[in-house]
């Protein structure tokens, strides 16, 4: 519990701070975020809003896992792994947001450069789980063997790239409003560290690094609470795709490593619903010539049917924390199921 309470506790310190010094530094450079023509009016006013802010949530993640496990000295390959990949992933976004930025333009990283950096990443990730761990190759909902789905290495390692490309880009479409993406990001990590105790506490699950997915959540969850604090409407940074792609490729990394993969988007819904949404606007539109939305992502169709920005980012935040919820008792509901693993 000591471990859980450091990583948090430090990722949120150091998130924090690292959050202003980067605000002060950025806004003395006169480094900020050009905004995309085809967004809503109100957020033409965010023009020259400081990015990048996800620097410090990959730095309060880092740092909380470090010193959590320094302070116990237990490290595990899946830990070391994950935290690996969070940090992979936020310096492709680090890229992309670094060429919008000095391009003056909203343009990054092109499709294919990005693409290819994130498909490093995952792919790193799964070989390096499959080598140096005990990791389940089964695609699971709350335990490796519930669905009775084994689907050996090479099937996983692709599902496991698959999952990671999915959850970053999910995440990176829900970060259009201020403090959405942080906030859902921190509940979504706060049920993961629940389960990644459970784990430990039940060896049945047959995954022995339990607390350190715990203390990996933790720390995210730390991390994302921290940028929140200067992330919330109206926000005095973005976390840009540093912090997006670095968010979700944490909860597949944990999702992957828990064998909760199928639970993910129960616990994540925000993130599906916002990604369904682009793709049913896209499709429906390429078919018909038509719109289902008034703009996409859906939280965009809400600002323009009249809702206020903060209403939108609270009432998406209630539903998170609804399906955290209710992620959390489908995982109990399973335990109880299979008699209590032991």
């Amino acid at each position: 519990m000591i471990r859980l309470l450091l990583a948090a506790g430090i990722s949120v310190a150091v998130s924090l701070a690292g959050t202003h010094v980067l605000i002060t530094a950025l806004t003395r450079r006169g480094i900020g975020q050009p905004i995309h023509e085809d967004v809503p009016a109100g957020h033409t006013v965010k023009a020259g809003t400081p990015t990048m802010g996800g620097v410090a949530i990959v730095g309060g993640c880092l740092a909380g896992y470090m010193v959590s496990n320094l302070y116990d000295g237990v490290f595990t390959w899946t830990g070391l792994i994950s935290v690996t990949a969070i940090a992979g992933a936020g310096l492709v976004g680090f890229l992309d947001d670094w060429l919008k930025i000095t391009r003056e333009r909203n343009l990054g990283l092109n499709k294919r450069a990005k693409m290819v950096g994130l498909l490093t990443v995952a792919l790193g990730f799964a070989l390096a789980m499959l080598w140096q761990t005990n990791v389940h190759t089964s695609i699971s909902f709350t335990r490796w063997d519930d669905l009775g789905m084994e689907v050996g290495r090479t099937a996983w390692a692709v599902w496991a790239v698959l999952l990671i490309l999915a959850a970053s880009n999910a995440v990176n479409l829900t970060d259009g409003l201020d403090g959405l993406a942080a906030g859902s990001g921190a509940l979504v990590f706060s049920a993961y560290v629940f389960i990644g105790y459970w784990i430990f506490r039940h060896p049945g699950y047959g995954i022995s690094v339990g607390l350190d997915l715990a203390v990996v959540a933790a720390a995210m969850m730390g991390a994302c609470t921290g940028f929140l604090w200067w992330n919330a409407a109206p926000a005095r940074i973005f976390m840009g795709d540093t912090g997006s792609l670095a968010i979700g490729t944490a909860l597949a990394a944990l999702a992957l490593s828990s064998s909760t993969a199928l639970l993910l988007p129960v616990l994540a819904a925000v993130f599906v619903i916002e990604t369904l949404s682009v793709i049913i606007q896209v499709g429906v539109f390429r078919t018909t010539g038509r719109r289902v939305f008034k703009m996409t992502p859906i939280h965009h169709h809400f600002e323009l049917s009249g809702w206020p920005e903060t209403t939108v980012i609270i009432r998406l935040w209630m539903i998170t924390g609804g399906c955290t919820a209710f992620g959390i008792a489908l995982f109990y509901r399973e335990f109880l199921r299979a008699g209590g693993i032991e």
